[in-house]
Formats: C-alpha cells, structure tokens, sequence
C-alpha cells in the first residue's frame, strides 16, 4: 500500500458502560452497549489501517484498550464540546485531513476512496459523508481551519446541512461522499451488521441479542 498525501483521523469515546452508545440503553445494558463501542471501534480501526493515508489517527477521549490494534497512533481529545474537539483535531494536523467517528462499524474502504485518491484535493477544498440521521460521518479538509467547525451545532437533525452550507459558504469546493448510516439505537445497530455480517460488530450483536432471547 503506498501511503497518500492525507492524516485520516478517528475520533473516539473509551467505551466504558455509561460513556458509550447510551441511546442504544435500553433495549441493552450500559455494559452490552460498551462492548457494541468496542467491537464498532475495532472494526473501524481494522480498516482504517488497511487505507492509504499518511498517518492513521485515533483521537482518543480516554484510554487505549484491547480493541485497539498495532499500527494506530494515538492523540488525546481536547476537551469541550462536540465541535471544540472536532477542531481541535484538526487543529494538530497539517495538510489534507479527513475525519471519521466510531459509529460506522459497517464502513468499508470503498466509502472513503474517493477522499483518499491520490488525485482526491485536485480541485477539491472539503469533502463531505452525509449521516441518514442529518449529522454527517466524514469531515476532509485540504487545509485545516478550526474555524470551519466551531460553533456548528453538533447532534441536531440539521447538523449535517449547517456543516456543510459552513464549507461552501466560505467558499469551498465541497465534494460529497455516500450517505451512511451511524449506530445509535437498536435499529442501527442491526443495520450495521446486516451490511458487515463478517465483523466484530456483528459477532457481538448476534452474541447478545442471543443471550438476551435465553434470559
């Protein structure tokens, strides 16, 4: 794999019960839920380290566990809110970077090919993953400006539109990856392993929910 001009970033929770992937609570326990994070986050950093990016970056809000895996260099989160630690990451990185989340266990390299190419900035200032719940899964900037992030509204129905209308509204040429969509609730979560049936994430949905039919 010959490495490409662009950091790929993952910001990420520790998945301790109660932290993690609350809205998934019920119909799961707060400790079921963090081992859906886990396996989700493995997965995703699985991947990631399959991608030819320069670097491969967790951003990491807490601390480093089994599920991370050899090869992923590791940052601490800035602390604030949602889109002060968005900026933040983006602040410590020169050069074109992208950033994903951990609520795509279902993500595949050919979702983030396109920003990822090594022709992928020609033309090209932002690039822009819709989630299906209006926030959005992928963030890429050709040249890191926190100030595009900053005061966006984060966890909104709307907040993929305002991120957006953001880029272009100062002057971007924004480029558009697939929709996906993130895990938050149950319904999610059985999507997500319905499109990625071999991964972790699957094993430990198929593992609980079996468990749960037992009880």
């Amino acid at each position: 794999m010959t490495p490409g001009p662009t950091t790929l970033l993952v910001l990420a929770k520790e998945p301790v019960p109660g932290r993690v992937k609350t809205r998934l609570t019920p119909p799961f326990s707060p400790e079921e839920a963090a081992e859906l994070a886990a396996a989700s986050l493995a997965d995703t950093l699985d991947l990631v380290l399959t991608l030819p990016a320069r670097r491969h970056v967790l951003v990491l809000d807490g601390r480093p566990g089994p599920w991370l895996p050899p090869g992923i260099e590791v940052r601490a989160q800035a602390p604030g809110s949602l889109d002060e630690r968005i900026a933040a990451a983006f602040a410590a990185c020169a050069g074109p970077t992208v950033l994903i989340g951990m609520d795509t266990p279902h993500l595949t390299a050919s979702h983030l090919a396109p920003a990822l190419a090594p022709a992928a900035w020609d033309g090209c200032d932002a690039w822009f993953g819709p989630a299906e719940d209006g926030g959005f899964w992928a963030l890429g900037l050709a040249r890191p400006r926190p100030g595009l992030v900053l005061g966006v509204p984060m966890s909104r129905p709307d907040t993929g539109c305002l991120q957006r209308a953001r880029l272009t509204g100062a002057g971007l040429a924004v480029r558009d990856l697939r929709e996906l969509r993130d895990v938050d609730e149950a319904a999610d979560a059985e999507h997500a392993a319905a499109e990625a049936p071999d991964g972790r994430f699957a094993a430990t949905l198929a593992r609980l929910t079996g468990a749960a039919a037992l009880r």
